[in-house]
């Protein structure tokens, strides 16, 4: 895979100061790690935005710090959801020469042929897997073909799907990724039209009677 690099400043604005930063289009962001201590950054906001939009959780990135490449992964993505912005962005420093356990995202692909012979659905189960690996071979995502489901009730097990060389996978083989299911009909209730006979009224409730009758009774008693 092509290298991805981000340049990198330290940062010293913090608190309020920083909404300053963003309104001259940087984005603070933190790298930490087990041999790195925390450090506050500032990145161009349009580049880094662009690349985190096209990588994945797993995805090995480079921050390029004071003449110094640090390999790191997403950990957090602070968003304005309502403004449709990024606010800010962690990222953990890891080593190449040792290996981490994190999740991995799960893509169905194919065609389930059973989906064009019957009234079925495909189920999800697990959209993530916990693996365990060096950075370097981190599967961006892990692709899991449903067009061998030819069946309702057709499943894909964590224990059925290929895994790339030097991942080894921590999630329990027993669990489910997938699985045909077929569609239940909806049995519709008769309107109230329907129930009625040509011709007929409805009979207004007894209980109904029972309360208007006391009514009465009671207002020729007062």
């Amino acid at each position: 895979m092509e290298k991805i690099v981000l340049e990198a400043q330290k940062r010293t604005e913090t608190g309020k100061r920083v909404k300053a930063l963003r309104k001259e289009g940087k984005l603070p962001a933190v790298i930490y790690g087990r041999d790195l201590n925390s450090t506050p950054l500032t990145l161009e906001k349009r580049e880094t935005v662009n690349i985190i939009s096209k990588v994945s959780g797993s995805t090995l990135l480079t921050i390029k710090l004071d003449n110094e490449e640090h390999a790191v992964l997403l950990r957090d993505i602070q968003r304005d959801f309502l403004k449709n912005d990024v606010l800010h962005i962690d990222f953990l420093a890891v080593s190449l020469k040792e290996k981490l356990r994190t999740q991995v995202s799960i893509t169905l692909v194919g065609d389930a042929p059973v989906l064009e012979d019957f009234d079925a659905l495909v189920v999800s189960g697990l959209d993530q897997i916990e693996v365990e690996c060096l950075p370097q071979d981190l599967p961006e995502t892990i692709e899991v073909d449903l067009s061998n489901l030819s069946e309702i009730g057709a499943a894909i097990y964590v224990k059925d799907i290929v895994i790339p060389a030097n991942v080894e996978v921590i999630t329990s083989a027993e669990e489910l990724i997938a699985v045909i299911s077929a569609v239940k009909e909806e049995v519709e209730e008769p309107e109230e039209e329907e129930l009625v006979a040509e011709g007929e009224e409805l009979e207004e409730p007894e209980v109904i009677d029972r309360g208007k009758a006391a009514e009465a009774q009671e207002e020729s008693e007062e």
